[in-house]
């Protein structure tokens, strides 16, 4: 630590310092633990679901080709997410169409020339994330889902064009922690923190746009690449350091309330979503809120708060949710609404209806408007195509999903209605 610093910093100068600097690495430490947690398997790595499929990159050494099959129409996004949670890519239905492509994603370092018929999309990181999304219409159409998963490849480019073979099998490390990401990180000391943050910076280096809080964060010893050490540090740096984790925490989640409108008690995340700039806490709310968001053009996630009155939603009640005529949920691709019960997981209920949208056979009003049931019990058979069932017990809650949101949706003209109690 120089001789500079130590006269020209102040306790509360460093302790805004090591705080920014938490805010501002977090989720390349969360992106970070999250993949050692994901991939830590000795099956072969990718994850298929109805809906998602997950792909980590590793393109150090080498630029990975990844190629599409041709999804005839269907809706699909493939968003390809730096180590600083800031999407870079989102080939898809809406950006490169549907027809058959092939990109190859090179590192930050990479040189060379690619072969004719593959697009270059350049990663800023050494590693990456990509977490597909799939358009399906029920559990009677995942087959069809599955097709096109199946077809979707990752090949190292010096495999490609000889089959790629068989995908690679992980490596199973039992000393690595399984325990929820968010809260191995939140478990972190300030050192232990900063000195994962320089290290994982070593291959995924801070994009052109950090040069200011970099240059502050020499003040702390911290440097991208570099061990962090504080031993011959001052006192009040090691303080500054040791306090950071839970003042910056604290800070990230305060952001929640400013983060966007509440419309109809509806909170709207607005943005910056998917792309962050040099907005650091919004970066870092969204990670811990939920690591992996895409950018609005792609997709947003209203979530109702309260009911129209202001009261948390109880199972014990219904609720109707009421869109007027030509209101529903403005998008080019897909929406729904999705419940969760008190601990943010699906609410297990007699019909096994966890959402209920646009894919759904909704049943109109005479009007075109559109009425929502939501209640624990059925609103009768009559009513039934328009019920979204709630936990059988205790308080919730529910967020809308537009996919490929119109302009309208974006710009406040259109807003969820409020969710009226009517009982």
């Amino acid at each position: 630590m120089s001789d500079h610093v130590r006269k020209l910093s102040s306790p509360d100068e460093l302790a805004r310092i090591a705080q920014e600097l938490y805010v501002y690495a977090y989720p390349l430490v969360l992106m970070d633990v999250t993949r050692r947690v994901t991939t830590n398997t000795e099956q072969p790595q990718g994850v298929r679901a109805p809906l998602y499929s997950s792909l980590w990159l590793d393109v150090t050494s080498e630029p990975l080709v990844i190629s599409v099959p041709d999804s005839w129409g269907r809706y699909y996004l493939l968003p390809l997410l730096d180590m600083w949670t800031d999407v870079f890519a989102a080939p898809g239905a809406r950006t490169t169409g549907t027809d058959e492509q092939a990109y190859a994603v090179t590192g930050p370092g990479w040189r060379g020339r690619l072969p004719a018929g593959l697009e270059e999309i350049r990663c800023p990181t050494g590693m990456a994330w990509m977490i597909g999304r799939t358009q399906t219409n029920g559990p009677s159409d995942y087959e069809n889902v599955h097709k096109f998963q199946a077809g979707l490849t990752a090949t190292p480019l010096s495999r490609w064009g000889d089959g790629g073979g068989e995908p690679p099998h992980g490596r199973f490390d039992p000393g690595q922690e399984m325990g929820a990401p968010a809260v191995q990180v939140a478990a972190m000391s300030g050192p232990a923190f900063f000195a994962a943050a320089a290290a994982i910076m070593a291959e995924n280096p801070p994009h052109l746009t950090d040069t200011s809080v970099l240059q502050r964060a020499r003040q702390l010893g911290f440097r991208p690449g570099q061990p962090f050490d504080l031993a011959d540090a001052p006192r009040r740096l090691r303080d500054a350091v040791d306090n950071a984790p839970a003042a910056a925490l604290a800070a990230i989640k305060a952001a929640l309330p400013r983060s966007g409108l509440l419309v109809n008690n509806w909170q709207m995340v607005s943005s910056p979503i998917g792309t962050y700039g040099t907005d650091y806490l919004k970066r870092a709310l969204i990670a811990n809120m939920g690591l992996g968001a895409n950018p609005v053009e792609d997709a947003i996630y209203p979530t109702a708060v309260a009911d129209g009155d202001g009261r948390p939603f109880d199972s014990a009640r219904r609720y109707l949710m009421h869109f007027d005529p030509g209101q529903t949920p403005p998008v080019d691709a897909f929406w729904s609404l999705t419940m969760y019960d008190r601990r943010q997981l699906f609410a297990a209920n007699q019909i096994g209806r966890f959402a209920i949208g646009d894919r759904d056979a909704l049943q109109f009003n005479a009007d075109e408007s559109l009425d929502l049931h939501i209640c624990r019990e059925s609103p009768g058979e009559v009513l039934e195509s328009n019920w979204l069932p709630a936990p059988a017990e205790g308080p919730f809650t529910m967020n809308l999903r537009l996919y490929w949101p119109r302009p309208e949706a974006l710009d406040g003209r259109w807003h969820p209605p409020a969710v009226r109690a009517t009982d």
